[in-house]
């Protein structure tokens, strides 16, 4: 009788023990899913919080200076209540448009020889080497391009600066060269190999493929690997601050001494007091570059929901 009730009680037991196994991954499935959503949304408030401050912030500017005179006037100086950002602004577009001119060609063209030329050996050497790249700190490109590319710059063109447009683009290029290419390369990477084939298959050279059929397949992420590159030039500041001549002009040429946001906002905001209209002029300028920033990340977004 004994042996019967403890074979009746057996299967019990197990019961109990799997609903109790169960309970427990259920809680931790509970617990992880509600850590993931607590950190979903501090990161929410995070970002909130900055954008509400740093735009409150800077449109008390308003309050002393027109739209106008902020937005078009190349006039700044704030010590005699003059706020004209319009140097800066134009400046800051330049400057970017002249990093991508130069940067995006080169990029890909890396992007495509480490992907589809490079043999093995040479791939396994070509994409560490730009994982390092990525990684240096920007002063340091800075710095280089001050103690080097600037002489050089001086010494091929006979002007007495070498500041200017020229030498922070070239140094931008070479910060996001890494960035573009790393990203180019894994998208040209992620094109099937079927495609490929099929164009072999139908009597295509290799660059007849290259460029009919696996830069049009990876198009999507060779300019989502175009704008961020673009997202860390235009918010780029100690590498530009160092080689750009920081002069509130506008640059009528490549070698001309002038500024940009992020130069501007870096050598003043030290020295002004939090409640003047300096202050958020300055703050503006941020506020401008968190904006232009914000819509390169929704426009990667939108071209990785529609696949383009």
């Amino acid at each position: 009788m004994a042996k019967i009730e403890y074979e009746l009680q057996e299967p019990k037991l197990l019961i109990n023990r799997d609903n109790v196994v169960k309970r427990k991954v259920y809680v931790q499935n509970r617990l992880f899913k509600l850590f993931c959503l607590l950190s979903v949304l501090f990161l929410g408030l995070v970002l909130l919080s900055i954008i509400v401050f740093i735009g409150r912030t800077g449109l008390l500017v308003f309050k002393d200076v027109s739209f106008k005179e902020f937005f078009f006037s190349t006039t700044w100086e704030p010590f005699e209540e003059k706020y004209g950002a319009a140097t800066f602004i134009l400046g800051t577009l330049e400057l970017t448009g002249l990093t991508l001119l130069i940067a995006a060609p080169i990029s890909i063209a890396v992007a495509i020889f480490t992907a589809e030329i490079a043999p093995d050996w040479l791939k396994r050497i070509l994409r560490p080497i730009l994982d390092l790249l990525v990684g240096i700190p920007s002063i340091v490109y800075g710095y280089l391009g001050l103690t080097i590319l600037i002489p050089f710059l001086r010494k091929v063109t006979g002007t007495m600066m070498g500041d200017g447009l020229l030498a922070a683009a070239i140094v931008l290029v070479i910060m996001v060269l890494p960035t573009i290419s790393r990203i180019s390369d894994d998208a040209i990477s992620a094109v099937s190999s079927d495609l490929r084939e099929a164009s072999y298959a139908l009597g295509a050279s290799r660059m007849q493929t290259i460029f009919r059929v696996v830069i049009p397949h990876a198009s999507s992420g060779l300019l989502t690997a175009i704008i961020l590159g673009m997202a860390r030039a235009i918010g780029e500041t100690m590498a530009v601050v160092m080689v750009i001549g920081n002069t509130p002009q506008l640059a009528h040429d490549l070698l001309t001494p002038t500024a940009v946001l992020t130069s501007n906002i870096v050598n003043q905001i030290i020295d002004v007091e939090f409640d003047s209209t300096w202050n958020y002029a300055l703050y503006m300028m941020a506020f401008l570059l968190l904006i232009l920033s914000n819509v390169l990340i929704i426009i990667i977004r939108k071209l990785r929901t529609k696949g383009v």
